[in-house]
């Protein structure tokens, strides 16, 4: 005997019912592959999806405590609950996004209400 190769050795542990003739063609149609229900998938992406919503938060948070305070604060706010919403796994950065869009507000609404602008500098 010699040895099998791997197609060989594919086709012996198969049944004869199932192993193709070498020379014959098939009329039959072939099986269509299992598809998935697209519902489950898009549940299956959802913590995936949560995760990036709660590091795009607390990232506009804190960019938001030095610029567009108005814009990112909001963003921020809005990110962090709906990834909390979705049940993310990163609970903490959720939660810290939550409060740095909290605070991009109340630094608006401080420098609004000290010097009638919304910007601010160092120093003099």
């Amino acid at each position: 005997m010699g040895v099998l190769t791997r197609d060989h050795q594919q086709t012996a542990t198969r049944p004869a019912t199932d192993r193709p003739t070498p020379h014959s063609t098939s009329t039959a149609a072939p099986t269509p592959p299992a598809t998935t229900d697209p519902t489950t998938t898009r549940h299956a992406d959802r913590p995936r999806d949560a995760d990036g919503m709660a590091v795009a938060a607390f990232v506009l948070g804190l960019i938001g405590l030095l610029v567009f305070n108005l814009v990112f604060g909001p963003c921020a706010i809005a990110l962090a609950t709906l990834a909390l919403l979705r049940g993310t796994h990163r609970k903490g950065r959720a939660f810290l996004g939550l409060t740095l869009g909290v605070a991009d507000l109340v630094v608006l609404f401080s420098l609004l209400a000290a010097n009638d602008t919304v910007t601010w500098q160092f120093g003099g």
